[in-house]
């Protein structure tokens, strides 16, 4: 893994830096809004997985860290920058401006004040066509067995998320595919995390880049094969009164 470019200033040393880890593939459209709206505090790292549109170059431009992620796939970007980052509070988000990263703060604040370990952004559609159905449906499907499998009452696998670098590190995830945000997920469950999800707007993809999920049904269908993939590996959840009833 090769960094290009370096990290921009803190700011004051008192002040609470956050790091905010973009996977990117293709974005050069969307980089310098995103960019320019992350909030005083908020540092960009956006771990760039082989783009060919100059997202690189005008990531770097706008002050980002620049994290050169191999091999190809949206885990393995995810997990370069998780590497890469040096906050103790870390975000992920979509490098493709259907996420304000304005809401951010919103996300970070209940892993910030302790009151949780794993924060998901519920996604609201600003317009029809910013959520399609087909990846909204797809989305509901996994978000059901998700519930089923280990018990957490989540609706959305959010692409916005806050948590604690140190504790996402010590989870070990292993998938480098799609299925990198739904591992997430199951492994704080199993480790006994507090997750929980708040609204946060969704809007449609500032156009140019390159759709890799909910912008085509082959995206969605890819996502959902490597996310059944992740889950065809864990035990359903049995509830503890349940549990207790069937031992006796």
């Amino acid at each position: 893994m090769h960094r290009k470019g370096c990290p921009p200033s803190s700011g004051p040393r008192l002040r609470r830096v956050i790091d905010v880890i973009l996977p990117c593939l293709d974005e050069a459209a969307a980089l310098p809004w995103v960019l320019s709206r992350l909030p005083a505090g908020y540092r960009a790292i956006v771990a760039d997985n082989g783009s060919t549109d100059g997202s690189a170059m005008i990531a770097s431009a706008h002050g980002a860290m620049v994290v050169d992620a191999r091999p190809r796939g949206f885990g393995a970007a995810a997990h370069a920058g998780l590497v890469a980052a040096s906050a103790e509070v870390v975000c992920f988000m979509d490098a493709d401006g259907s996420l304000d990263p304005a809401d951010l703060p919103a996300v970070a604040r209940p892993v910030l004040a302790g009151d949780a370990d794993l924060v998901l952004g519920r996604r609201r559609p600003t317009t029809d066509d910013a959520w399609p159905m087909h990846a909204r449906l797809g989305n509901a499907i996994l978000a059901r067995r998700l519930r089923r499998r280990v018990g957490v009452p989540i609706h959305d696998l959010g692409p916005m998320r806050a948590a604690r670098r140190a504790d996402l590190l010590a989870l070990d995830l292993a998938d480098r595919r799609f299925g990198y945000p739904l591992e997430m997920v199951v492994k704080a469950a199993q480790a006994h995390w507090r997750i929980t999800e708040l609204e946060i707007a969704y809007s449609a993809r500032i156009a140019g880049g390159r759709s890799k999920v909910t912008g085509t049904v082959l995206g969605t269908v890819r996502t959902i094969h490597d996310m059944t993939r992740v889950l065809g590996g864990v035990a359903e959840f049995v509830p503890p009164a349940d549990r207790l009833g069937r031992l006796r």
